[in-house]
């Protein structure tokens, strides 16, 4: 069973582990999270969660470096 997030008032976890600078609006539900620089994601963890559900098993890294 999963919890569910709490408000969008309250920071993604992320963002508090992160440099000030480093944080950004999620961008579906535009709570911080810890969105530019290295480790960054569009999405916090909760709209991540989502994505990745409807993703299915088709999706696969692919690495761009030669």
């Amino acid at each position: 069973m999963t919890t569910p997030p709490p408000p969008v008032s309250e920071p993604d976890p992320s963002a508090l582990t992160c440099p000030g600078d480093k944080v950004g609006p999620c961008a579906a539900c535009q709570r911080k999270t810890h969105k530019y620089g290295s480790g960054g994601s569009p999405l916090c963890q909760w709209c991540m969660a989502a994505a990745q559900e409807q993703w299915g098993p088709g999706v696969r890294y692919t690495s761009t470096r030669p």
